[in-house]
C-alpha cells in the first residue's frame, strides 16, 4: 500500500541514496560510519527483534540515548514494527521521568550504559518490563547489538496505516507537568516534505545535515526523517554539544546544515570568535536557531565576523517545526535594513500550516506588524490533543482545530510571525507590555553580557517591573548601572530595569531554554545594586 509512512521514507532512503554516509560519535570521541543502506538492515532486524518480545500493535518502547547511530535504528524500528517510539529526556528530574513513563506506559527501554543509574531509580515506579542497554564498548553477543542479531535480517515491515501513531514526545514541563503529544506516520511524512521546500529548511540530497537539538527533544525538530526522505548525509554529535566538540564535526564533517537552541549557538559563537582560525566553518549555508528568541547581536556576529548566516526559526513539540525566517521573494530587493528587521523575526508559517493571532478582546489581530495577540496554528502535523489529558486539551484546542500556542506576537504582512513573548512571561507595567525577549536581547548586545534572562516581579507603584538576572563573560565586569545606561538608546525608557542581579550562569531547563520558573523562584528578593567580574 503506497502511503505516507515513515516505511515509504526510508525505502526511498535505500533506493535512491543507499551509500550516502550516516556519521555519529561514540562515547570514546571516535566516529562511527554507516550508510542509509546499513540503517535499514539493521532497523528491520531490530524490528523483528522487538516484535520478538511479543508486543502488542502500538506498544511503546522508550529511549534513554544521546544522538547516536543507534538511536536513529531505533527511530526507524519501532514505528516500522507498528510500535511506538518514545524518546525520553535523561535531563529531566527523576521523577518527571518516572511520570512521563508511566503515562505514555512504556514497556521496553533502550538506554545508555551511562544512564543505567537513573533507570535504577525509577524503574519500579514504571510499567517497564524490558530493559536493553547500548553499552560504552559494546559486545557483539551481549546487550543490544545481542538483542539486535536476534532480529530476523530477512524480516520486512507489512502494510501500515499511515494514521497510526509512530512516535510520542513530551513536553518539558516548564509550565507544569509534562504533557504527551502522539506522532502520527502522515504527520512525519507532510513535515518532512514542507521542511525540504526552498524558502523553508530547503535540505536536499546533497547536505550534511547535523541536528544539535537532541533526540530526545521535538523529536529533533524532525530532521533524521528528512534527511532519510531526502538521501542527506546526516552526522549525529553522541554525548559532545560543548562548542569545539560541535565545531570540530562542522569542519572536519563539512557541514552543510545545523540546528539548535541559542545557548548553544551563542557559546560556538564565543568559541569562533576568540580563535577565527581554529574551526572552518566554511561549509555551512545555514545555521537554525530555535528554541528561543536568539539575540540581534549573535546573528550578526554569525554573519558579519564568520560569513555564516543564522535563521531564526520557531516550533513546539506540539508541532515540531512551525516557521522558518528566510526571506521571501518580495523582500530580496528590499534595502538592507528592511531585510535585517524581517531576519530577525521568527519567519513564515511553513507551508499546509495556517496562523493567526487572538487579541485580548477575543478578536483577531491584524497582520499590520503591531498589534499583539496570542498565536494560533492548525496543520496536517500540528497535534490535536494531549495524550490522555482532556483538561489540558481543552485549554490549548479550540472546537475548530486552533491550538492555542501561548507565544504573544506580532504578525506583519506575508506571514512574518515575531514573537514579543510567552504568555506566561509577560511583563504588563502601568498598563504597557514589557517584551521580555526584546529586553534580553538588548542585554546581551553589551559586549561584557554573555546572557541575559529577565522575569517581572511584583511593583506596588506599577503593577510589575522587569528584573533583569545577568552573566557575563569570563574576564568581565559589569555593573548594573552600566546596564542602564546601555539599555537608554536601545529599549523604552519604561522597559529599563531597576533591579539587575549577576549570576555566574543563568539556569536552562532540560532543552537548553532560560529557566524562567527557577529564575522566579530564585530571584524574587534582592537589589540588584552589585558588580560582577565573571571569573569562572
Amino acid at each position: 500500500m503506497n502511503e505516507l509512512t515513515i516505511a515509504a521514507m526510508l525505502r526511498r532512503a535505500v533506493q535512491c541514496s543507499p551509500d550516502r554516509e550516516i556519521v555519529s560519535r561514540n562515547a570514546d570521541g571516535s566516529l562511527h560510519r554507516t550508510t542509509w543502506a546499513g540503517i535499514d538492515a539493521r532497523s528491520r532486524r531490530l524490528a523483528s527483534a522487538l516484535l520478538g518480545l511479543g508486543l502488542s500493535p502500538g506498544a511503546r518502547v522508550a529511549t534513554l540515548c544521546v544522538s547516536h547511530h543507534r538511536h536513529l535504528e531505533l527511530y526507524f524500528a519501532a514505528p516500522l514494527a507498528g510500535l511506538v517510539l518514545h524518546p525520553l529526556n535523561h535531563r529531566l528530574h527523576d521523577d518527571d521521568i518516572a511520570y512521563i513513563a508511566t503515562h505514555a506506559g512504556d514497556e521496553v527501554l533502550v538506554v545508555d550504559e551511562a544512564f543505567l543509574p537513573l533507570v535504577e531509580r525509577i524503574r519500579d515506579r514504571t510499567p517497564l518490563r524490558h530493559v536493553v542497554v547500548v553499552a560504552e564498548n559494546p559486545d557483539p553477543a551481549d546487550g543490544y547489538e545481542g538483542f539486535l542479531a536476534g532480529g530476523d535480517p530477512a524480516w520486512q515491515p507489512g502494510d501500515l496505516d499511515e494514521h497510526a501513531v509512530a512516535l510520542v514526545a513530551f513536553t518539558s514541563g516548564t509550565t507544569g507537568r509534562p504533557k504527551g503529544v502522539e506522532v502520527t506516520h502522515r504527520a512525519i511524512a507532510l513535515h518532512a516534505l514542507s521542511t525540504s521546500l526552498p524558502g523553508y529548511l530547503g535540505m536536499r540530497d546533497t547536505d550534511v545535515v547535523l541536528p544539535v537539538v537532541p533526540m530526545f527533544h521535538a523529536l529533533a525538530w524532525g530532521w533524521p526523517y528528512t534527511a532519510a526522505l531526502l538521501g542527506a548525509t546526516l552526522v549525529l554529535p553522541g554525548n559532545r554539544l560543548d562548542p569545539a566538540g560541535l565545531l570540530e564535526l562542522i569542519d572536519g564533517e563539512r557541514v552543510t546544515l545545523t540546528g539548535g537552541v541559542p545557548t548553544v549557538w551563542l557559546g560556538v559563537l564565543r568559541t569562533l570568535d576568540a580563535d577565527p582560525g581554529a574551526f572552518d566553518v566554511s561549509s555551512l549555508r545555514m545555521v537554525l536557531s530555535g528554541g528561543s528568541t536568539a539575540p540581534p547581536a549573535m546573528i550578526d556576529g554569525f554573519a558579519r565576523r564568520h560569513g555564516v548566516p543564522l535563521v531564526h526559526t520557531w516550533g513546539m513539540t506540539e508541532l515540531l517545526m512551525g516557521a522558518v525566517a528566510e526571506l521571501s521573494a518580495d523582500l530580496l530587493d528590499a534595502d538592507a535594513e528592511e531585510q535585517h528587521r524581517y531576519r530577525l523575526t521568527q519567519g513564515r508559517p511553513m507551508p499546509l500550516t495556517e496562523i493567526q493571532a487572538r487579541t485580548d478582546a477575543g478578536g483577531l489581530a491584524p497582520w499590520d506588524g503591531h498589534t499583539p495577540g496570542e498565536l494560533e496554528i492548525r496543520g496536517p502535523w500540528v497535534a490535536g490533543s494531549y495524550l490522555d489529558a482532556p483538561e489540558a486539551s481543552a485549554e490549548r484546542w479550540t472546537g475548530d482545530g486552533w491550538f492555542r500556542t501561548g507565544d504573544i506576537v506580532t504578525i506583519a504582512p506575508g506571514g512574518y510571525l515575531e514573537i514579543t513573548d510567552r504568555a506566561k512571561d509577560v511583563v504588563k507595567s502601568g498598563g504597557e507590555w514589557i517584551s521580555t525577549p526584546a529586553l534580553e536581547s538588548a542585554l546581551m548586545a553589551h559586549p561584557a553580557v554573555a546572557e541575559a534572562a529577565v522575569i517581572g516581579v511584583a511593583d506596588d507603584r506599577w503593577g510589575e517591573r522587569p528584573l533583569a538576572v545577568v552573566a557575563a563573560h569570563c574576564g568581565s565586569v559589569v555593573t548594573a548601572a552600566e546596564l542602564r545606561e546601555f539599555l537608554g538608546g536601545r529599549v523604552a525608557r519604561f522597559w529599563i530595569p531597576e533591579r539587575v542581579e549577576f549570576v555566574a550562569s543563568v539556569p536552562k531547563t532540560a532543552v537548553g531554554k532560560f529557566d524562567k520558573v527557577a529564575l522566579r523562584r530564585d530571584h524574587v528578593v534582592g537589589d540588584g545594586a552589585g558588580t560582577h567580574g565573571a571569573g569562572t
